[in-house]
């Protein structure tokens, strides 16, 4: 889709976002970010097409061997899937030039997610997002309160909170949180480290990991997040897609 106003989020309320995570071109949910604990759920388009038949207003789209490996492994499954669906999309996982942001921006994601890029040559949003407001998302995952990178391997030595002041001033769009701690697990989200990063930053926040049931979906709107991505409770269908965005009616 790729237009500007579209790059908004939570503008029109809290959202839930499907994840659409691929590995060996397949679909598939990690535990705790570890290669090995994979699960696969199929095909990348017919799970997209699933979530947008869902109710799905975006998409949240990670090539998991590019994460790990530095370099898009996915990218023919990930394209194909952005040429079918016709919802806002956001991009991450081997993202690693502005070259490279550009290009997928403009083939018509929407938004580019930067991880370790950013943590390593934190310009590089500032960069992207002079040419293209609002569609650089930084990804800061955590391990017990210290960003990490390269496929959450390695501590960056800074919290996210002093990461998200720093690539707000860069001009980034919002803020991915990922809390590697509960990621994957089904056991629940951890809403105070949410609620910190919301306060700290003027951007939206994206909450992501460890969505398990309605009522965590409830807690990270109720923590300040403008967003939500969920992956394995979807796919393991302890709630459908309607049902998380009905519960932040109740």
């Amino acid at each position: 889709m790729n237009d500007s106003s579209e790059n908004s989020i939570g503008e029109g309320g809290f959202d839930v976002i499907p994840a659409v995570d691929v590995q060996d071109g397949e679909v598939v949910q990690l535990v705790q970010g570890e290669r090995g604990t994979e699960k696969s759920y199929g095909e990348p388009v017919e799970a997209a097409r699933r979530w947008i038949d869902a109710g799905a207003s975006s998409l949240h789209l990670v090539d998991l061997d590019g994460a790990f490996e530095g370099e898009r492994e996915n990218a023919e499954a990930i394209d194909s899937v952005v040429e079918e669906v016709d919802v806002p999309t956001q991009l991450g996982g081997g993202i690693r030039t502005v070259s490279d942001a550009v290009d997928l921006l403009e083939r018509g994601v929407d938004r580019v997610i930067l991880g370790t890029a950013a943590v390593e040559e934190p310009e590089i949003v500032a960069e992207i997002s002079e040419e293209y407001p609002g569609s650089v998302v930084v990804s800061l995952d955590a391990k017990d309160g210290e960003v990490v990178v390269e496929g959450w391997t390695e501590g960056a030595g800074i919290s996210p909170a002093d990461a998200a002041n720093r690539y707000e001033e860069l001009g980034a769009g919002a803020i991915l949180f990922t809390n590697v701690d509960v990621e994957g697990k089904l056991e629940g989200v951890a809403t105070e480290p949410v609620r910190e990063l919301v306060e700290a930053t003027e951007i939206p926040v994206i909450a992501s990991g460890g969505v398990a049931t309605l009522d965590d979906v409830r807690a990270l709107a109720d923590a300040g997040a403008a967003a939500a991505v969920v992956g394995s409770a979807l796919y393991e269908a302890q709630f459908t897609l309607a049902e998380a965005q009905d519960a932040l009616e109740d």
